[in-house]
């Protein structure tokens, strides 16, 4: 087991749940439905990633670089890709000028498809 992916997996788990309720209560017709939209698949995808963070801890006594590059990625595109779309969802409430978010959102894209090549390889070398 390690400790420190379960703690991180359960970490963003938590907060999807709670950020997840809160677009579905506290920002219904706050934001557009297209800012709720991207809200929705923000918490989305940290929760799949949240799940892969988790499934990474089968391979901990492995002691693989490719399963800690996996865990490193996930979280960079957690913080990237769903980070970036919370914050520019709610612009419209919080006036934030977040021109500079846009193009965050893909390279959070990139970290969570290296982790995804990361993990296949390391499945495939795994004995």
């Amino acid at each position: 087991m390690n400790k420190r992916i379960i703690l991180t997996g359960a970490l963003f788990g938590l907060i999807a749940v709670i950020l997840g309720a809160f677009g579905a209560h506290g920002l219904e017709n706050k934001i557009s439905e297209d800012s709720l939209d991207n809200w929705k698949t923000a918490v989305s995808y940290q929760f799949y990633h949240t799940f892969a963070i988790l499934y990474l801890a089968t391979f901990s006594r492995a002691k693989n670089g490719l399963i800690n590059f996996a865990f490193l990625t996930f979280t960079l595109g957690i913080l990237l890709f769903s980070g970036s779309l919370y914050l520019l969802s709610t612009r419209e409430i919080t006036s934030l000028k977040a021109s500079f978010l846009g193009p965050i959102t893909p390279i959070g894209g990139l970290m969570f498809i290296l982790g995804w090549i990361s993990l296949f390889i390391a499945t495939i070398r795994h004995k």
